[in-house]
Formats: C-alpha cells, structure tokens, sequence
C-alpha cells in the first residue's frame, strides 16, 4: 500500500513539473524560411498574393489532390479568401484570408484551423541583385494549454520541411514565368 501512495504521488509530481514547464514554452512559435529566386519581386508577388495561385505551388494541395477547396473576396490582395477540407491529417481543415498586400513587398495572412487553433503567416519580398529572396513565416498561437504549449516545441519540424517545399515550387514556378 505504502508502494502504490509513493507511486501515485509520484506521478502527480511529474504532471505538475510537466504542466508547470510548459508555462516556460513561448505562446508563440515562429518557423521561418527564405529562399532565393532568380526572378524580380514583381514576378514572384502575383504567386503569394492570391490564394488561387497558392494552390498551384502548395505541398498540401500535392499531399491530398481531392482536398475540397473554395474561395471567396477578390482573387488576389487583402480579403481574397481560402477555405479548405482534407480527410488527410497532414493538411487538416481550415480558412486563409489576406489580410495585408503591399505590391512586390509583402504578404500577410489569417489562419484559422477551427479547433486547432489560429495563426498568422507572411511573405516577404526583398529585391536581391536581379531577383529575389522570399521568406515565409509563420507565427502559431500555441493558447495556455500545456500541450499546445509542448507542441509549439515541434512546430518547426512539423512545418518547416512543408514551407521549403513550397518555397522551392514558388522558385519552380517565378523562374519559369520571368
């Protein structure tokens, strides 16, 4: 009996430490990455500017072809909006909206992943001799929950090989339409 109480207290110690750590995790995660792309920004700007074109170059679309996508507000710029459906866990449900555009500079979008959580990502564009260095970054609100928290410690893992694909597509595709 005297066991079974050790191991008990035990264990709750470990939960407390554990909950008590995640409280020491940031609330928000940032994962980021850049590319550069021989092409100018006014070439690479249309490709992160619409949600429709995101379509095109994103590696969820690639990771479930029968994703049920739908679209509203203007096809490009701040309001063009993205709602998406996958059975497929990699790419989750959810809605994007653009929320900033400043032409050849910068993009920035609202996520939200329903019960996931909500997030905000960007594109920045900085002229690089005759092309271009593109950075996509993310900024994950991980909320007070001590296992959000845990897995903000994982978000760059999760996400960041997703975000260098997409980059190398956005490349693929700059590169070839300059």
């Amino acid at each position: 009996m005297r066991l079974l109480k050790r191991l008990i207290v035990g264990i709750l110690v470990i939960v407390i430490i554990a909950a008590a750590a995640a409280y020491i995790q940031p609330r928000h995660v940032i994962v980021e990455r850049q590319i550069s792309i021989a092409a100018p920004p006014e070439d690479v700007f249309p490709l992160v500017n619409s949600l429709q074109r995101g379509t095109e170059w994103s590696p969820w679309a690639e990771r479930d072809p029968d994703m049920e996508v739908s679209f509203e507000g203007p096809e490009e710029g701040v309001g063009n909006i993205m709602s998406w459906a996958s059975e497929v866990d990699t790419v989750g449900s959810g809605r994007q909206e653009i929320v900033e555009s400043v032409e050849n500079e910068r993009v920035e979008t609202a996520l939200d992943f329903g019960g996931m959580g909500a997030a905000r990502a960007w594109f920045i564009l900085e002229p690089a001799g005759n092309g271009t260095n593109l950075t996509w970054g993310l900024d994950a609100d991980m909320g007070n929950n001590p296992i959000g928290r845990w897995m903000g410690l994982m978000m760059d893992g999760l996400v960041g090989a997703d975000y260098e694909a997409g980059l190398a597509n956005i490349r693929a595709l700059a590169e070839a339409e300059s």
